[in-house]
């Protein structure tokens, strides 16, 4: 869905994190305090059966341009975004690497504004409307969170230390609220502070959970000098290539270190190097040993990338798919004639190596807003806690339990899978919104949401018909950023495609829907993205609380005039599941979960297609065509298509028709399901 950023594994012992996680349960168990439960934000409306809270309308807005400040002020000022905008929005940050444009939603809002430089200039302006400051200490990321969580309580602006002096003197003059450095030494003692004090604060409508950092690029020649010393050639997903890999590194000698890289040899496909063990041996000697995703490895490691962790007892291992990678650094003693490194590995790797340091590593953070002026205007808590690692994904387990069914997570996860599964189980959906900027603002805009009118149906004939769906419209950036992006290809409208979208945006920003909505042509259809009101697994939400919850996001569809949808789940459509996608939220049919070939079927009177789902165009092309190979053309055959948005455009979906001829026809989502069924005889 959206990209994750790697946070370093967290170095105390099990046995001291649990000991902690116990010493502050008998606190976190308590329910929240009744002042939290019941302050209602002025200028926020969050009625019982709205998913997301809205903001008060914008009349006017001083805007500033993001890209003239430092990363430390753009977390600043993000969090006197929230504080101010929490009565009205009058605060709007321009963020400068944005698919969209700078400008873009800004100009499309229509509302009047003033464009500022100086920051400092606004934090004197609106100096007024906080109380003071929050200092993070630099040297333990997650005090950024935490400072987060605090700026919405007490209603203060989190600021780096070297920011202190200034703001504490005239004009500013602003009282130190909380200072939070040398109070924590690792990861988890900041996180079981927070569940401790802030959490009974906290509102408990929603979850936040955001990377306290993000990675800094790294330059483009940083891998100039690496050179490939082992490669897997052939496309291996099932691990059938498993063994130890002996690499001699002995040609990389002779300076302070040598550096390991690990990446993926087909990037298209995301079934990189998975590592479970790694030895290295100086002139016969082990000179490190280790598991990685261990604290072992920790000391090796000199770049993670968003690499990622899996931690089954019995097979931990980490791995890196698609574009992400990670670096280890080995400095064996002085004089070594013979260096090896063996690697207990499997699937596609590419393994480069070199002698020379690169400049820079991405596990370098910085700090940034987004989505932060929301947490804070909602004085929601903001925490960052792995999906997989044991002590932490306890932890994230408890405070899931610990809120209503139908609450929001917004932001994301380390490993997407395993945060999905652990938060449909507690009635918890997902948001994907981690680096939505603005969303107290677009939260404020009001539009009348009028669906495009819908073409007629075409006539059902014995032909193959095809239906491309875009991924990832469950995701709010993807809806603000890079769906903008593909809107705008040339090649849009020219062949029907099915855009997934997020229901939310009637809430979340009314703005970004209504501009789809407009300018929508009549090839284009808006469907629901994953898996309805909220990104969850169907099959794994409680049962109890499936109908209830699909009523809901019924009333979210018929608002925004959605009528499919498509949905990801952690395994095929069941009856129960099917029934109450049939008859609770009513859509019309089901685009459920991916293959890589395409089945279309009624299950429980509800027409559902699994798509084709493969890596690049001319690899779709051949699974559509292999999927009609048998076709008699004595009855309709229906074959959807996802396409992954980060991958694919308009353009291909138009080099897909055309390469596939006119016995193919290409449809709508909507138009796919009428015709799905007519063909079986279900009511329309």
């Amino acid at each position: 869905m959206t990209q994750t950023t790697w946070k370093r594994p967290g170095v105390i012992s099990l046995l001291i994190a649990s000991l902690l996680t116990l010493c502050t349960l008998v606190s976190f168990l308590e329910p929240q305090s009744a002042s939290a439960a019941t302050a209602k934000p002025q200028g926020i409306s969050w009625p019982e059966g709205q998913a997301l809270p809205r903001f008060a309308q914008a009349t006017h807005l001083d805007a500033i341009d993001m890209g003239k400040q430092s990363y430390e002020m753009d977390l600043t000022l993000s969090t006197l975004e929230g504080n101010v905008n929490r009565t009205k929005p009058r605060l709007y940050l321009l963020e400068d690497n944005s698919d969209e444009g700078k400008y873009t939603w800004l100009k499309h809002s229509g509302i009047p504004y003033t464009l500022y430089n100086d920051a400092w200039y606004l934090i004197k302006k609106y100096k007024s409307e906080i109380k003071g400051i929050i200092i993070y200490d630099p040297t333990v990321p997650d005090t950024i969170n935490a400072a987060t969580t605090l700026a919405g309580i007490k209603t203060g602006i989190v600021v780096h230390p070297d920011m202190v002096a200034k703001l504490t003197t005239s004009p500013y003059t602003l009282p130190i609220l909380e200072d939070l450095r040398g109070k924590f030494k690792t990861k988890l003692d900041v996180i079981n502070w927070q569940i401790a004090n802030l959490w009974p604060q906290a509102s408990h409508r929603m979850l936040v959970g955001l990377s306290p950092t993000l990675g800094v690029g790294v330059p483009e020649d940083n891998w100039k000098d690496f050179q490939v010393v082992a490669q897997e050639t052939r496309e291996i997903m099932d691990s059938s290539n498993r063994k130890v890999y002996d690499i001699d590194l002995s040609n990389f000698l002779g300076n302070e270190a040598v550096y390991v890289r690990l990446q993926d040899s087909f990037p298209q496909g995301g079934w990189g190097p998975a590592v479970h063990q790694v030895t290295v041996k100086a002139d016969g000697q082990v000179i490190a040993q280790f598991t990685p995703c261990s604290d072992e490895e920790a000391q090796y490691v000199f770049d993670h990338d968003s690499s990622s962790c899996l931690y089954d007892p019995n097979n931990q291992h980490r791995f890196a798919d698609a574009t992400s990678y990670f670096v280890y650094r080995f400095a064996p003693p002085a004089g070594t004639k013979q260096l090896v490194v063996s690697f207990d590995m499997w699937n596609e790797f590419k393994v480069s190596a070199t002698g020379i340091k690169p400049q820079q590593t991405s596990d370098v953070g910085r700090p940034y807003g987004a989505l932060r002026d929301y947490a804070v205007a909602n004085r929601a808590m903001v925490f960052w806690l792995s999906t997989v690692n044991p002590t932490q994904s306890r932890l994230f387990e408890q405070l899931a339990s610990q809120v209503q069914p139908e609450t929001p997570y917004l932001g994301w996860f380390d490993i997407e899978p395993a945060g999905v599964h652990m938060l449909s189980k507690h009635g918890v959906y997902v948001v994907a919104a981690d680096v939505f900027t603005n969303l107290t603002v677009h939260s404020g805009t009001r539009r009348s949401m009028q669906p495009p009118a819908v073409p007629a149906t075409p006539k059902l004939e014995n032909k193959i018909y095809v239906s491309y769906v875009m991924s990832d419209g469950d995701n709010l950036q993807y809806n603000e950023r890079y769906m903008y992006k593909l809107w705008n290809n040339p090649d849009r409208g020219k062949v029907p495609i099915s855009w997934t979208i997020s229901p939310l945006l009637r809430d979340a920003s009314p703005l970004i829907l209504d501009y789809y909505q407009r300018t929508a042509t009549a090839n284009d259809v808006l469907i629901s993205g994953p898996s309805g009101m909220g990104y969850f697994y169907p099959t794994e939400w409680p049962q109890d609380e499936l109908p209830t919850y699909f009523e809901h996001t019924k009333q979210y569809l018929r608002q925004t005039g959605l009528t499919t949808i498509a949905v990801l789940d952690s395994g095929n459509v069941n009856t129960r599941v099917a029934q109450a996608y049939k008859k609770n939220m009513g859509v019309n049919g089901a685009f459920y979960m991916y293959d890589t070939k395409s089945t279309t079927s009624v299950v429980e009177g509800l027409p559902v297609s699994v798509q084709i789902h493969d890596l690049t165009r001319d690899r779709i092309l051949a699974d559509i065509q292999q999927a009609a190979a048998n076709w008699d053309g004595t009855s309709p055959l229906f074959i959807s298509v996802q396409l992954i948005a980060w991958e694919t455009t308009p353009s291909d979906v138009v080099y897909l028709t055309q390469q596939l001829g006119s016995k193919f026809v290409p449809v709508r989502g909507d138009h796919f399901f009428q015709l799905v069924r007519q063909a079986n005889g279900l009511p329309k």
